[in-house]
């Protein structure tokens, strides 16, 4: 799906898949934006693609405290 998206309101159904060590993508993470503990993250909300088209859709994202939310994407569409 890809990341080219614009978030419309809050998320919802916020699970964590991964923790600090499973992160496969945690080093680059460190160099790009600092932060020490990262967690991936998944949750549900409500997006506007590109061609203006509103879809719910699973979204996966990296969070890190002090840094906030980056890399976040999109997985599937849900509706």
């Amino acid at each position: 799906m890809g990341s080219d998206f614009e978030l419309l309101g809050e998320l919802t159904a916020i699970e964590s898949i991964a923790v600090n060590l499973s992160i496969r993508e945690r080093r680059r993470l460190r160099e790009q934006f600092g932060g020490r503990r990262w967690r991936k993250l998944k949750g549900i909300g409500r997006v506007r693609f590109p061609n203006r088209e509103v879809r719910l859709a699973e979204l996966h994202w990296y969070e890190a405290h002090g840094v906030g939310r980056r890399r976040m994407k999109v997985k599937r569409v849900l509706d």
